[in-house]
């Protein structure tokens, strides 16, 4: 069994290690039923009106609830059942932050929430995940080690 610690940084290189995150080159922040992920805006991130893609609040929301949700789930890959997200603003420059947290936790069911902030920690959206285990089990053909 390994420690919190080992579980958290272990997670933390399997996101890295996933070929989407070459192009968004995100950051990632395991803890204890929290997680935070963070992204520097490109331009190439923008839509038509030249702001940021409601995808990218999405890809952020999603993964930092994700992953409060799986650091606490350390033998299998946990999968979003589905997610509902409120855009509140937009952002045109500097970073975003999503941060995550595990609100809900049974033997199958998680259920987490994570707020989208800029540098300014002014709230850009709002997500809500609900999550569920998989049978893909933690190890290392998905980058987990």
């Amino acid at each position: 069994m390994l420690t919190p610690d080992e579980h958290f940084r272990r997670l933390e290189r399997m996101y890295g290690s996933a070929p989407i995150n070459k192009y968004f080159a995100p950051v990632l922040r395991v803890s204890d039923g929290r997680a935070e992920v963070t992204i520097a805006v490109r331009p190439d991130f923008f839509h038509a009106a030249h702001a940021l893609h409601g995808s990218v609040y999405f890809k952020a929301l999603d993964d930092a609830a994700f992953f409060s949700a799986n650091s606490v789930v350390q033998d299998v890959f946990v999968l979003t059942v589905s997610f509902n997200v409120v855009l509140l603003r937009p952002v045109t420059d500097g970073s975003i932050i999503a941060s995550g947290r595990l609100v809900h936790g049974s033997r199958n069911l998680l259920v987490a929430e994570a707020e989208l902030t800029d540098g300014n920690r002014r709230s850009l959206a709002r997500g809500t995940g609900t999550f569920m285990r998989s049978s893909v089990p933690l190890g290392p053909e998905v980058g987990y080690a």
